[in-house]
């Protein structure tokens, strides 16, 4: 999820906008975690199966 979607429990602001110390804090905090960092465990994971599956199905498919 991405901060600009997201709004505040201190100030009841959107956090992109920092109104207060905390949402500038979660904003800081999202921003060092680059494009993976908002993933759940589970979409990582149906990621690398994914990726996984691609790869053995391009080496079966040059074996062949």
């Amino acid at each position: 999820m991405t901060y600009d979607r997201l709004v505040c429990a201190n100030c009841a602001g959107p956090v992109s906008e920092g109104r207060c110390r905390v949402c500038r804090a979660n904003r800081e905090r999202l921003q060092q975690q680059g494009p993976l960092g908002g993933l759940s465990p589970v979409a990582l994971l149906t990621l690398l199966i994914v990726l996984v599956a691609a790869v053995a199905l391009v080496a079966a498919h040059q074996t062949a």
